[in-house]
């Protein structure tokens, strides 16, 4: 006979006394004796104790025993970890040391229990207590705690979705905290969170019946090591065919469909998204409807109608009502009914400033444009509460926040709302009703800058990324001054460009009041290549080259460039070094040397040397340089066609002979200055999605040398970033050339010419210009360029471009005889006389699209181009002969 102590996961505190106590009477009731002692514990023999406790004395802690058998006696976790936890000590029958059972005993018991279950190894835990009696009589306590361990998970997968990548799901659960970990314990809380971003990812997919289960599968190789599957049932993907407003009375269903962004209903643009996938669904296709994002096309809805003077519109739930299941049942078409309340349109009453005291109300007034009379518009107020921001935050209040009070004049006075005369209605007013606005200004304090600090820069020293700052330690806190100071340092591209919120902290100092420091943490791009290689393009044909190239030499922001390249028809061989600040101060200081050959095909062949200097120096603090460059070069032309040098077309063109320097030993000098005017707010440089640049330079050798002109060229460039993914570029560019001095006709290498990848990407280099009647190029004084460009980011560096460039070139005056023929896209060439204007049927214009993306090797972009050339008509020996209709070239670098 024996007695019993059990603890289960529910034993409350003073069950353990029970047991004892009930163990106490049982010993009374009957006295067991040696041969009814239990022979095993645990499944192991019990052991005859070495020597006996001292006679009389009271129950003992014998043995202590941990158990598995729900397991097979096999434990996932180190037996010594469950004895950390186990608070209880053995006897030592061999040394003579005796553990009393008491009462402190009984409690370490209970403590150790509430310590295992703590420790969320398990699923099931209990202690039990077992007499053995001593041949003198002394009752002995066995102890046992029979554990049983929670389930491992040794596999996760996630099947029955082809929607959702496990490489999605997994960043997704990681960024909420719910990433289930191999070789940890099954915890059914975080499997039904798990559930729920899975049921939430399927339904941005538009699968809004969705279900997702789990099922947990018994894995050999261990005991408790199991197989976590979640399944995934998508169900249909629930599609819009009609999107129905109800309610709305003066704004009609066409005007607020505009507004949704997220959901739009059947068309058949949408149905054309379905045949081409997700290029097509950049313009279409958002007939899936997600419940999650329903809040932000609700959000667009109700901005409107503030924006136009509803203020107290409100955009209900909406109903989904379902129409039909396709054939396959894998798509529910659904009807979208969408309540609206929109109430009366608000008249403007009387505008006040509040809570201003560092800027002046005469100030601020302007930027809200809210003129009393006209009807309310919170986009207004927007707009003008981000121009205040701008001004506070350049004085360093970057604390700054406003929001308009309104008050309708048909509604009581909020203090009177509950007076027996403000329940009344109110009387019928004559004319819209009016709001009396209030914009409340919430100052802050003003704040300066303790401390500027960098992180990531390994490579570039910390002076080079400080002298792009506008912003000064101990100086105020001028967050425009921080914007500018971002963008400049992005222009650099020695690093992956700085994003605001992410890349950018500003903290309060500790220890001090109205201060902040900033941490800039960047990441250095490898702008120091040294490549070899081989490639292949319009310009150069097929080319090798070994080029050494740093944009950051040494991290000091230098910049240094050895160039041997060779190839079919360029060859370039140069040593360039801009110092951007020179003698430590923000004048910039180039020298370059350079021989050059290009040969045009069917043309003739260019050879320069020379050597060009440069120096640069800012306007103000601003993005606007000035450069003063100087050029020393020797020009040869070789190689000319045997079509430039046909007896009649020499005869029918006095001036050739003179532009290709025939009899003039075929070199030219020229030496000449080139200042120019620079502002430029571009956001990168090589992948560009912001900003603006605008050039203005004039070309002017006049300083030595045997040929003298001027060329002033004007250039225009500007970026929108549309959204995350797509911005839209546009370029216009000037040209003109005229002789001078005692030089009367140009060599045609300084001709204007049109063509190739960097101007009109479908036509072939230098083939847009004024032309002979047997179709040689002569190139002309003054030209035109036009290029569009939608740039959509597909992934990491890759980029689709769409494009449409326009451009045209006109003859000079030193053309005056014979006539030049100019293709005008029509039957028959039109003969021009010297010094046209530009004319609308000139234009050669090309269209189409190309893939450019980052190649490290040659650390720029690289390029494949499809172009579609619609006006492209060229004339040649008195016959049409058109440029390609279609084009496809490679290339390397950007139009603009």
């Amino acid at each position: 006979m024996f007695t019993r102590l059990r603890i289960g996961a529910a034993l409350a505190a003073g069950a353990l006394a029970a047991g004892a106590a009930s163990a106490q009477t049982a010993q009374t009731a009957a006295t067991p004796g040696p041969a009814d002692n239990p022979r095993v514990l645990c499944g192991q023999p019990i052991p005859e104790p070495r020597a006996l406790p001292p006679p009389g004395s009271g129950p003992v802690v014998y043995q202590i025993a941990l158990c598995f058998e729900a397991q097979g006696n096999t434990s996932l976790i180190d037996y010594q970890t469950y004895l950390y936890y186990i608070q209880l000590k053995a006897s030592r029958p061999s040394e003579g040391v005796w553990v009393n059972w008491d009462e402190s005993a009984q409690q370490t018991v209970h403590d150790d229990f509430q310590r295992l279950w703590n420790t969320k190894f398990l699923d099931n835990l209990w202690i039990d207590s077992k007499d053995y009696v001593f041949a003198n009589g002394v009752i002995g306590k066995l102890i046992t705690y029979n554990m049983e361990e929670r389930q491992r998970v040794k596999i996760v997968d996630y099947v029955g979705s082809k929607k959702i990548e496990t490489a999605k799901i997994d960043e997704r659960l990681r960024a909420a905290d719910a990433l289930i970990r191999l070789d940890t314990f099954i915890d059914p809380a975080l499997v039904r969170k798990v559930e729920g971003i899975l049921r939430e990812m399927l339904k941005e997919k538009g699968f809004q019946f969705a279900q997702v289960t789990h099922a947990i599968r018994e894995m050999p190789g261990g005991p408790k090591l199991v197989h976590l599957t979640f399944n995934l049932d998508e169900g249909p993907v629930v599609k819009l065919r009609r999107i129905d407003f109800v309610g709305n009375e003066q704004v009609g269903d066409a005007t607020l469909k505009r507004q949704m962004k997220e959901h739009k209903e059947r068309s058949g643009l949408t149905d054309v998204a379905h045949l081409f996938g997700w290029f097509m669904s950049l313009l279409g296709g958002k007939n899936t409807y997600q419940e999650a994002k329903f809040d932000e096309d609700a959000g667009r809805v109700a901005t409107y109608y503030r924006d136009h003077g509803y203020i107290r519109a409100v955009v209900g739930t909406p109903e989904i009502r379902v129409l039909e299941d396709s054939d396959d049942r894998k798509t529910r078409w659904v009807e979208l009914r969408i309540p609206v309340t929109e109430g009366e349109r608000y008249r403007i009453g009387t505008v006040e400033i509040a809570g201003n005291k560092v800027v002046g109300s005469d100030v601020l007034r302007p930027l809200f444009k809210l003129t009393p009379g006209n009807y309310y518009s919170e986009e207004k107020v927007r707009k003008g509460l981000e121009k205040a921001q701008e001004i506070y935050g350049a004085g360093g209040y970057f604390e700054f926040t406003g929001y308009p009070d309104l008050k309708p004049r048909d509604e009581p006075a909020r203090e009177d709302a509950l007076t027996p005369d403000a329940l009344k209605p109110a009387p019928e007013a004559a004319g819209p009703p009016v709001v009396d606005v209030t914009l409340q200004m919430q100052e802050g304090e003003q704040y300066f800058v303790n401390r500027i600090t960098f992180a990531g820069n390994t490579t570039t020293r910390d002076n080079v990324i400080r002298r792009e700052l506008r912003l000064l330690e101990n100086g105020v806190f001028n967050t425009e001054a921080l914007k500018d100071s971002i963008r400049r340092i992005n222009q650099l591209g020695y690093f992956k460009p700085l994003e605001g919120g992410k890349d950018v902290n500003v903290e309060k100092a500790p220890n001090t009041t109205n201060r902040v420091d900033v941490n800039l943490k960047v990441e250095e791009q490898n702008r120091n290549q040294l490549t070899f290689g081989a490639g292949v393009s319009e310009f150069e044909g097929f080319f090798g080259q070994l080029q050494f190239q740093t944009a950051n030499f040494l991290g000091r922001g230098e910049s240094l460039t050895l160039s041997l390249q060779a190839g079919s028809r360029a060859q370039n061989y140069s040593i360039g070094f801009t110092e951007p600040f020179l003698m430590d101060r923000n004048i910039t200081g180039g020298l370059n040397v350079f021989r050059t050959d290009i040969r045009y095909i069917g043309q003739f062949t260019q050879r320069s040397t020379g050597v060009v200097g440069t120096l640069g120096f800012p306007l103000g603090r601003g993005f606007t340089r000035m450069f003063a460059n100087y050029s020393y070069q020797q020009v040869r032309v070789t190689e000319i066609s045997d079509l430039y040098q046909d007896p009649v077309v020499l005869q029918n063109n006095p001036y050739l002979a003179d532009s290709l320097l025939i009899g003039q030993n075929g070199v030219r000098i020229i030496s000449k200055i080139t200042p120019s005017l620079v502002h430029n707010t571009v956001d990168n440089p090589i992948f560009p999605t912001t900003g603006k640049r605008f050039t203005a330079s004039l070309d002017l050798a006049a300083l030595g040398g045997n040929t003298h002109f001027y060329k002033p060229m004007l250039e225009a460039v500007q970026y929108w970033r549309q959204n995350a993914r797509m911005s839209f570029g546009w370029r216009a560019q000037y040209e003109y050339i005229h002789a001078m001095g005692g030089t009367t006709q140009l060599p045609i290498f300084e001709k204007l010419f049109l063509g190739g990848e960097y101007s009109v990407r479908g036509f072939d280099m230098r083939m847009i210009g004024p032309q002979t009647e047997n179709g040689v190029v002569l190139g002309g004084n003054k030209s035109l360029l036009f290029n569009l460009e939608e740039l959509i980011t597909i992934a990491g560096p890759v980029r689709l471009v769409l494009f449409y460039d326009a451009g045209q070139v006109q003859p000079g005056p030193e053309l005056v005889r014979p006539p030049v023929f100019v293709p005008d896209g029509g039957e028959t060439a039109t003969i021009i006389k010297p010094g046209s204007s530009f004319q609308w049927r000139d234009f050669k214009t090309s269209t189409g699209a190309e893939i450019r993306f980052f190649m490290p090797v040659l650390n720029v972009p690289f390029r494949l181009i499809f172009a579609y050339n619609p006006q492209r008509d060229g004339v040649r020996n008195n016959q049409y002969l058109p440029q390609k209709a279609f084009q496809f070239r490679f290339a390397v670098g950007s139009t603009f």
